[in-house]
């Protein structure tokens, strides 16, 4: 065995003498270990160490117990020090520890000196601020972001299916009854909504008035489906909040894990974009790859019709309106058309729903406005006076409710010197309905200038025989999915008769859409029909050619 040298060993005396010292002086806990024949000793220690808990006799000390390895992996080494994180004791009250084991001398192998910084407060103040941040205040429930980092810490995220839940009629409710029933309401439905769950499933808040589900898929992905009908279940009984009884119903959109694994926002995105179908639907949808690349083709249309709006690109087509009994033209309906400056050619059943839903139907209709009396006062100006035609330009629901329909024809009427007289404007039913005393004032209003109103596609929407009697209205449009293969269906020509003899009872004229047969314009004429519309007269024509028929009529 070797021995060492008396000037060896009073070197090392002093030196563990000055390491000794030199912990008193340091106010967190600190030691000075020694290794000798496999087994550590405390060789020295500060008060801040003892008063932690480590333990002071090396063989009972729970800090050597289980950093012991590591101290041992770092004597072994070349290293001078060496960091890392330890928890000291039980989950409920455990410790956290910024740990620091150096070499005191760096000519002994055999010892070092150790070192924690307690971080409990700021870790537990972090931990705190992060509940808070992915919590929701109002349920108590995991918030988006708090969803999200859920769906990150799941394992196989391929047997996982996230659900979109959007409650309909939420934002109506809150406005009706107030903020703090619209809060008792999504309380109650959470909880509602957490008893369909099985308890490995979690639900969060996501939105306003949208909860979303992680849930595990045991089998195949009809157990998202059969969940989805659970949920719709356990919210058909009715919600008591003060003195009402509200129905809710919900929307649910389904994504899978498998198809995104990836992108954790992803998922909960294409959930999203699920729910829309499952309004038009009724019932729960699952995310397909084309949600996401219409919306997005939708989102590139908006940028493009709003610049096409700006820039006047836009134009109008006219389709002739003939009486059936002459023949003759008595009004061109102003459909708009779109050709882009690449020259491709968008559908209107394409760019009017964007236009509706983006709020551009408002500069749009105005624009149309604007552009048929332009148009039809230059056909009066070619003619050398009244040209003895009317234009009928189609008002959108939205263009009624933000809009002030009659200073905006008004405006139109004075630049161009038309008179009212002119002019067709045609709402559908579902606009009236939608806010029938705004509407019958702006009806007032429009027919106090002199237009005809005429209510289009009669009999496809909340058809409501009071509105027909309080409101101005002169002509009933009659539905082209009425009078299409009306010859050979009796049940069309039974409706196509009903109409006809509530608008004689009424006193209005009528317009028979999607005419493309001389013996369908003779048939809906015997039947008491006023005016004529479809292809078998002509399809929308560019302005100068609508002008040229101008007094041609259409021989029946």
């Amino acid at each position: 065995m070797a021995v060492m040298a008396p000037d060896a060993i009073e070197q090392t005396l002093v030196a563990t003498d000055l390491a000794a010292r030199a912990l008193e002086l340091i106010p967190i806990p600190a030691a000075h270990l020694v290794l000798t024949g496999g087994q550590f000793e405390l060789f020295a220690m500060n008060r801040a160490y003892r008063l932690a808990g480590f333990g002071v006799v090396a063989e009972r000390s729970a800090m050597i117990a289980d950093l012991g390895p590591r101290i041992i992996a770092f004597l072994e080494s070349q290293l001078i020090r060496s960091d890392f994180e330890w928890v000291f004791g039980q989950t409920i009250d455990c410790r956290y520890y910024r740990v620091t084991i150096a070499r005191a001398f760096a000519t002994f192998h055999d010892r070092c000196t150790i070192s924690f910084v307690d971080q409990t407060s700021q870790i537990q103040t972090e931990r705190s601020l992060r509940r808070e941040m992915t919590t929701d205040s109002l349920t108590g429930l995991p918030n988006r972001e708090g969803f999200e980092d859920l769906i990150e810490q799941g394992r196989d995220r391929s047997k996982t299916a996230v659900l979109a839940i959007d409650i309909d009629r939420f934002g109506r409710l809150n406005s009706c009854l107030g903020s703090l029933a619209g809060d008792e309401l999504l309380i109650t439905v959470a909880r509602r909504i957490k008893g369909a769950l099985r308890t490995r499933d979690t639900l969060a808040r996501i939105g306003g008035d949208q909860f979303g589900i992680l849930m595990t898929i045991d089998g195949d992905r009809d157990e998202a489906h059969a969940l989805a009908k659970r949920i719709h279940r356990t919210l058909t009984t009715p919600f008591r909040l003060t003195d009402y009884e509200i129905s809710v119903e919900c929307s649910v959109g389904i994504a899978y894990g498998a198809d995104e694994a990836d992108d954790v926002a992803e998922l909960i995105r294409h959930a999203q974009f699920a729910v829309k179908r499952a309004k038009a639907s009724g019932h729960a949808e699952s995310y397909l790859p084309q949600d996401l690349a219409i919306a997005r083709a939708q989102f590139s249309m908006e940028t493009a019709l709003r610049r096409a709006i700006e820039n006047r690109e836009l134009r109008l087509a006219y389709q002739p309106i003939c009486d059936l009994a002459t023949g003759r033209i008595v009004s061109f309906e102003a459909l708009a058309r779109w050709t882009d400056p690449q020259g491709n050619v968008h559908c209107p059943t394409d760019f009017i729903p964007v236009a509706e839903e983006s709020g551009l139907i408002v500069p749009l209709g105005r624009w149309a406005i604007e552009e048929a009396a332009q148009t039809l006062a230059l056909w009066d100006s070619r003619h050398g006076g009244p040209c003895g035609v009317k234009v009928a330009v189609n008002l959108s629901a939205i263009q009624l409710q933000r809009d002030a329909i009659a200073p905006v024809l008004g405006s139109a009427l004075d630049s161009t010197g038309l008179t009212g007289d002119r002019f067709t404007l045609e709402l559908t039913e579902s606009a009236i309905v939608s806010d029938p005393d705004r509407i019958a004032g702006t009806m007032h209003a429009l027919k106090a200038l002199g237009t005809t109103l005429a209510m289009d596609d009669f009999g496809t929407g909340y058809s409501n025989l009071a509105y027909l009697q309080k409101l101005p209205i002169d002509i009933l449009k009659i539905d082209r999915s009425f009078v299409t293969g009306m010859l050979a269906d009796r049940d069309k020509v039974s409706i196509v008769r009903a109409i006809l003899s509530l608008a004689q009872a009424l006193g209005m004229k009528t317009t028979a859409e999607g005419i493309e047969t001389n013996e369908l314009s003779q048939t809906l004429a015997a039947l008491g029909c006023t005016y004529g519309q479809g292809y078998f007269y002509a399809k929308p024509l560019e302005a100068d050619a609508a002008f040229a028929m101008i007094g041609t009529g259409v021989s029946a």
